[in-house]
């Protein structure tokens, strides 16, 4: 499934090219391949391309939006992070690698929720965070 037909993100900030799996307000996963002509590759670091680890994470809660999304309650809200949580990073992600990307909802009510993340690179894990957010109307007042 195509990520922008829940989420608002776009390029280039749209951290995930497919969603594999959905279970509305439960889970979700998906995948991000890195091809090297991303944006932050260029500074990030001349010579030894590194993926961000803000931006595994952020590809994470963009993941975990789609779970939330996809529950008809919250459909046309957005979630939006409220913290990031034990977040552990243990290997290097670089041009080339497919990004498998998961998260579990914890907790979840009107307003906010929880969530369990998990990036992992042929299955070896690369990042691994609990987040929090809040859900707002999507357009401001």
């Amino acid at each position: 499934m195509d990520p922008t037909e829940l989420i608002a993100h776009r390029p280039p900030f749209l951290l995930v090219d497919e969603i594999d799996e959905i279970v509305p307000g439960v889970s979700s996963a998906g995948h991000w391949t890195l091809t090297g002509e991303e944006w932050f590759f260029a500074g990030h670091f001349p010579g030894r391309p590194t993926l961000p680890g803000v931006l595994m994470v952020e590809s994470l809660a963009q993941v975990g939006a789609t779970a939330v999304l996809a529950d008809p309650r919250y459909a046309g809200r957005l979630p939006l992070f409220g913290g990031i949580e034990r977040a552990r990073f243990r290997r290097q992600v670089v041009p080339g690698d497919r990004l498998d990307l998961e998260l579990v909802v914890t907790q979840l009510s009107a307003r906010a929720g929880k969530g369990l993340g998990r990036a992992t690179v042929d299955g070896v894990v690369a990042c691994e965070a609990q987040l929090l957010f809040v859900i707002v109307d999507a357009e401001s007042s």
